[in-house]
C-alpha cells in the first residue's frame, strides 16, 4: 500500500453531506469497473468482517443494484441503490436506501455522486453523499458508516494492487 494517496473523508452535519476524495495507484478503467461490476465490488465493499452479497445488479440509468452486507454470523442488512445518471468513465449517480430482504426501502434514503478522473497513472474518486434527512446520516454515521467505509477504501486499494499485477 503507498501512503502517500489522497484519502479525504469530512461530514457536514449541517448540510447533510459526506464528502470523499480517494486516490488510487489504478488506471481509471480498472477503478471505474471496481465501482460498477458486482463481480468485483463484492470482493471489497463490505468492511471486515463482513462480505457484500449482490442479489441482483443492472448498471444502467433506471437499472438497480439490491445487495446485502452479511454478518459472520449470517445477518443480512440490505440496501437498493437506483442509478439516476451515468457518463461512463467519468460520473455516475445514484439513490441509495435501506431496505428489507423483500426489497422494500426504507425511507429517507441518501444520493451518491461518484466523480472519477485520472492524473498521472492515478485515478481519484470524488463522491458526494447527501442525505435526505440529518437524522439518517447520523443513524449511518452511528452504524460505523465512517470506520466502515475507510475500511472498504483499504479493501479496494488492495485489490487493486491485486488485479493491476495480473492484468
Amino acid at each position: 500500500m503507498k501512503n502517500d494517496l489522497l484519502f479525504d473523508f469530512t461530514v457536514d452535519k449541517a448540510a447533510k453531506t459526506v464528502f470523499i476524495t480517494r486516490e488510487f495507484d489504478a488506471d481509471l478503467s480498472l477503478v471505474w469497473d471496481a465501482f460498477t461490476k458486482a463481480e468485483i465490488l463484492d470482493q471489497w465493499v463490505a468492511p471486515k468482517p463482513y462480505v457484500s452479497k449482490t442479489k441482483f445488479m443492472d448498471f444502467k440509468v433506471g437499472g438497480r443494484r439490491f445487495y446485502a452486507m452479511v454478518s459472520p454470523e449470517g445477518q443480512e442488512h440490505w440496501a437498493i441503490q437506483k442509478y439516476t445518471s451515468i457518463s461512463p468513465k467519468t460520473n455516475f449517480k445514484l439513490f441509495n436506501a435501506f431496505a428489507d430482504k423483500d426489497e422494500n426501502p426504507q425511507l429517507p434514503g441518501s444520493d451518491w455522486d461518484y466523480t472519477f478522473n485520472e492524473q498521472s497513472g492515478r485515478a481519484t474518486v470524488n463522491i458526494i453523499i447527501y442525505n435526505e434527512s440529518l437524522a439518517r446520516m447520523e443513524k449511518m454515521i452511528e452504524m460505523g458508516f465512517t470506520e466502515g467505509f475507510k475500511m472498504s477504501m483499504n479493501n479496494l486499494e488492495n485489490l487493486l494492487a491485486t488485479l493491476s499485477q495480473q492484468a
